[in-house]
């Protein structure tokens, strides 16, 4: 295991998290035609409970870790990063186990509150049984997110990166061959197939877990981990550590718990919600799953830049902020905003652009999801700001801002989401884009008010990075209009997946290449990535 920059660690981890989100949107394709649109919705009923408790179990903590063992590791303090690594596994197997309790235990009455006395899909039982069978994960999940976050604080990326694989990759494995063999095989129920497939998630947490666990404990002098304690680091007692965890970690938490119930207020609004105003429950439901399972699927791929980001930026941005480089800080700042807009708005443009062809490669044509889709796609430039902001927020220890922040948006979507509902209706459009609209608009003002925060606390110099990002909109632009009179021309292919391939593979090798040469033309390689990683990513590329 080796130490890696700031741009290295943002590569390793992206590509490590988009091999995850293309796994994880593969398996989609044979899962959906097993288990049809019910168990899909099904199963995205119990992934939304469960993504709410897990982030509460598992991503506070390994965030808070990541930040901590990089401060221990800046100040040499090797023997007290390794007893904040002990504590922070003691505290996470608790809330790991106290977690699955709780979901395990009040799955019924939170199968009530997600479809109430609605009938006419699936059952109050069939959604507690599913999230039943999740929750085991909860008992595996947070420990090895601390073990990632441990290592992450190292600024060593590439193990937690094919952990990250390993763990989406067994998942998949038993989705697929799970619920085949459940539902073809031994003809069992459509509820009984959705609780195998969700059982991945458990055992992906697991072997991944010995995985990175056997990492660490081969590694053992390139961690320092048998380090003597130094003089200063006395003062630094058990008491002390578990308070710097707990101080760290609370933040984290509460962001990554207000995060993850964005999807919840769509899951308790939506379905009540279109109902309320007239619309078929089966078409509620639909709009539900595509807007907080299989279409944020799709999403994911873009986030991934953004996760990737957010893992390197972290202990880097703190090992700045810890040794008093607010210079540097302003510079990852800025250059983190410049790769988001560099990497996810083509990518945002194009899944757009061709967001027909995509929905029917994963999930077959349908044009109410497409139409849904095309349109939900486009928020995930601002979660990408939005996500990467918080966490930069919260790392320079500033968590009242971002948590405000956040907290602030979650109350606007609460309380929008079905008054927006209405207003599109009134105005004569679709209600289900509401849902949409409110996230775009609630999240682009946390944006705005995070940009100018983090300029008035670190002095942060937005100019430099002004030109660079007008030049990426004006090349996405000319590379969209290409594209565009290219369709024109040619004319629109039939709704078939052998098609939709087809129309993806030309279309993305055009739009690579025509954005690839104005970029290159117009020095943003460089200007984006700096020009020594730029040197150093051809030079091995050469080799």
């Amino acid at each position: 295991m080796k130490k890696n920059s700031f741009v290295e660690g943002a590569f390793i981890s992206t590509i490590g998290i988009v091999l995850c989100k293309i796994l994880g949107i593969i398996y989609v394709i044979p899962f959906r035609a097993i288990i049809g649109t019910k168990g899909a919705i099904l199963y995205s009923y119990a992934y939304t409970i469960y993504s709410v408790f897990a982030s509460l179990s598992s991503t506070g903590i390994p965030s808070a870790m990541a930040k901590t063992v990089s401060e221990y590791n800046t100040l040499g303090y090797y023997d007290a990063q390794e007893r904040a690594y002990k504590i922070g596994k003691q505290i996470i197997v608790l809330l790991g186990l106290i977690s699955f309790i709780i979901l395990f235990i009040f799955a019924p009455q939170i199968s009530y509150l997600i479809i109430g006395d609605i009938e006419g899909g699936n059952t109050i039982s069939d959604i507690t049984f599913v999230i039943r069978v999740i929750s085991t994960a909860l008992l595996f999940i947070p420990i090895l997110s601390i073990s990632k976050g441990y290592v992450q604080g190292h600024r060593m990326m590439t193990v937690p990166a094919i952990a990250n694989v390993i763990e989406q990759l067994i998942r998949v494995i038993v989705i697929v061959f799970g619920s085949f063999l459940t539902l073809k095989v031994f003809n069992l129920s459509i509820t009984t197939a959705v609780g195998v497939a969700t059982f991945g998630a458990t055992v992906g947490a697991f072997v991944a877990y010995i995985y990175i666990i056997n990492k660490i404990n081969k590694n053992k002098e390139i961690l320092k981990r048998n380090e003597k304690p130094k003089i200063e680091e006395k003062k630094l007692t058990n008491k002390v550590l578990f308070k710097r965890i707990v101080k760290y970690s609370l933040p984290f938490i509460l962001i990554e718990l207000i995060r993850s119930i964005y999807n919840t207020v769509d899951v308790f609004t939506v379905v009540r919600g279109l109902v309320g105003l007239g619309y078929d429950v089966y078409l509620a439901e639909n709009i539900l799953s595509i807007v907080t399972t299989w279409g944020s699927k799709l999403n994911m791929i873009i986030l991934s830049v953004t996760f990737g980001l957010t893992i390197s930026i972290i202990p880097n941005i703190v090992r700045s902020a810890t040794l008093k480089d607010y210079k540097d800080v302003s510079n990852k700042i800025n250059q983190t905003l410049k790769i988001i807009f560099f990497v996810s708005l083509p990518m945002t443009l194009g899944i757009w652009f061709l967001s027909s062809s995509v929905w029917t490669i994963f999930y077959g044509y349908d044009a109410l999801s497409v139409n849904v889709f095309s349109f939900f796609i486009l928020q995930t430039i601002i979660n990408s700001f939005f996500y990467v902001l918080v966490d930069t927020t919260n790392a320079l220890n500033n968590p009242k801002i971002a948590l405000s922040t956040l907290l602030g948006s979650f109350i606007l979507k609460a309380i929008l989401n079905i008054p927006m509902m209405h207003f599109m209706k009134f105005i004569g459009i679709e209600a289900y884009y509401g849902i949409i609209v409110t996230t775009m608009l609630v999240q682009f003002l946390s944006v705005i008010y995070l940009l100018y925060k983090l300029k008035k606390l670190y002095n942060i110099n937005y100019k430099i990075s002004l030109v660079p990002i007008i030049k990426i909109i004006l090349i996405n632009g000319i590379m969209i209009l290409s594209l565009m009179i290219i369709r024109l021309l040619i004319g629109s292919f039939p709704t078939t997946r052998l098609y939709s391939l087809l129309e993806i593979i030309i279309y993305s090798i055009i739009g690579v290449i025509i954005y690839g040469l104005l970029s290159f033309k117009n020095n943003l390689f460089n200007e984006v990535f700096t020009e020594q990683f730029v040197n150093r990513f051809t030079k091995k590329f050469r080799r």
